[in-house]
This record gives C-alpha cells, sequence and structure tokens, in this order.
C-alpha cells in the first residue's frame, strides 16, 4: 500500500471513531433527555393536581374595554360599586386587584375578584347581584361606557403566592401565556421548580390558570416599582443556574404569549 493510500486509510479510521463518539454520546444525551424533568404520569384532572388543596378558592378576572373618553368616570363608578360590596358581608366576593392597562391594550380596565368557597360562592353571589336593583341600574350604567368585555374563571397554582394587598407605588405585569392543549402539567411541573428564582425581591404576585373561558391560559402576576427594576430583576434570574433551562423547557409548551403593563386604581388593595 503507498504512503498516501495508507495516510487516507488511517484518517479514515479516525474519522469513522470520532463520528461513532459523537453519534453515543448524542444517544445518551437524547435517552436521558426522556427522563430529566419528565412529568409524572397521573389519571387526574390538571385543577386537582395543580391547584391549592388548603383553600377552594376561585378567582375571576375581567378585561373591560373602554370608551377613551369614559375611563375616568368608569374608574370612579367601579370603584363605588366594588367599595360597597366589600362593606357587605353578606356577598362572598372580593376584590383581589384593579388595573388600567399602561402598556398593551390601551383604554383596558382589569379586575381580579377571589370567591372564597369556590363554584358555590359564585353563584351565591351572582343571585345576589341579580336580585339588587342598584347593582342592576350600575350595570347598565357601566355598559354605556363599554366597548367590549370579556372573563374568565381561574384557579391559583398550589405553588405561587396567594395574592394579598400590598402598598405601593408599584407597576403590575401580567404575562399571559396560551398553552398548547394537553401541556398545563408539564409547565406547572417546571414552574413549581422555577417560581424559587423569581421571588427574592418580592416580585411574584399571584399565578392562575383558567377553567372556563379561554383554555390552557396561564396568568402570571408581578410587582416592580418601576420598568427600570423590572429589567434589572428579569434580567438577574438569568445569572441564577436552572433559571435557563426553566425557560428552555417551558418555551415549546407555547402557542402564544403577551405582556401588560398595569397601573393599579386608587382603590386597588393591591398597590
Amino acid at each position: 500500500m503507498s504512503s498516501k493510500a495508507r495516510t487516507l486509510c488511517t484518517s479514515f479510521v479516525k474519522l469513522h471513531q470520532a463520528t461513532r463518539r459523537f453519534s453515543e454520546s448524542s444517544d445518551k444525551g437524547w435517552f436521558r433527555s426522556l427522563f430529566v424533568h419528565k412529568v409524572d404520569a397521573r389519571k387526574d384532572a390538571h385543577s386537582n393536581l395543580l391547584s391549592k388543596k388548603e383553600t377552594s378558592n376561585l378567582y375571576k378576572i375581567q378585561f373591560h374595554n373602554v370608551k377613551p373618553e369614559c375611563l375616568e368616570a368608569y374608574n370612579s363608578l367601579e370603584a363605588e360599586v366594588q367599595n360597597r360590596l366589600h362593606q357587605d358581608q353578606d356577598y362572598p366576593c372580593e376584590v383581589v386587584g384593579s388595573w388600567n392597562t399602561w402598556y398593551g391594550e390601551q383604554d383596558q380596565a382589569v379586575h381580579l375578584w377571589r370567591y372564597r368557597g369556590g363554584y358555590p360562592a359564585l353563584t351565591q353571589c351572582l343571585q345576589k347581584l341579580n336580585n339588587n336593583k342598584e347593582y342592576l341600574e350600575f350595570r347598565k350604567e357601566r355598559a354605556k361606557m363599554l366597548i367590549s368585555r370579556r372573563n374568565q374563571l381561574l384557579l391559583e397554582f398550589s405553588f405561587w403566592n396567594e395574592p394579598l394587598p400590598r402598598p405601593g407605588p408599584n407597576i403590575y405585569e401580567m404575562r399571559t401565556y396560551y398553552l398548547k392543549p394537553g401541556t398545563m402539567i408539564e409547565w406547572g411541573n417546571h414552574w413549581a421548580r422555577a417560581i424559587k428564582y423569581r421571588q427574592e425581591n418580592n416580585e411574584a404576585v399571584g399565578g392562575f390558570f383558567s377553567q372556563i373561558g379561554d383554555m390552557y391560559v396561564v396568568h402570571h402576576l408581578w410587582a416592580y416599582e418601576n420598568l427600570q427594576v423590572r429589567e434589572e430583576t428579569r434580567n438577574s434570574a438569568w445569572q441564577k443556574e436552572g433559571w435557563d433551562a426553566n425557560v428552555y423547557y417551558t418555551v415549546p409548551l407555547i402557542r402564544t404569549m403577551e405582556s401588560r403593563i398595569m397601573i393599579p386604581t386608587k382603590n386597588s388593595p393591591l398597590q
């Protein structure tokens, strides 16, 4: 065999060995990836697996698109009714927070309500309101100010903070994720570990997933002193080992997402 042929033969052998090593390494990495971050297979509704067992809280979120010229009057009217409901112990509901969208859909009001007692409390509250003449008049007056409205019923993730009143001033970010059907448990599995990276600055307010309305929707609610603090807090998460893995494994679960920056109204418990 000539010297040139021997050189070609040696190069081919080395290339084959390197390719085999890479293939074996890749196979092992791929095989391990099946078990790293693997979600436990369970036969139960994700509402039972992901929500808090110690409470039976049900949440309602409202999105009201207001006529631009009516926003100030709308806020005043809404605040008056919310205060009355809070003072009346016969109504098993309470407003958690009220905001106007600053960045996102303009001239929009967002309200988050809590029903302690779940669906029975919701039903009881609706029955009482439908028999309340003052409230029915309020709805007629409010309807004149609105372009559109929609709502969702939500449960809170077991591993998130329960949203409690806080002093201000703060801005709030609501990050909404529209997930691929069938991925809610996997999402919860990853975020149950990841939430620890986002609690040091007390920015985590609450995390919810939809039950009625648009399905497979997640809302994460955060509080920041201002937009600069928001940027610094979010950037600091990337310096913590493990946060990048959470992003890597959850991004493929998302169909679309949106972010709202919101300013609390004067009567909002979350300031």
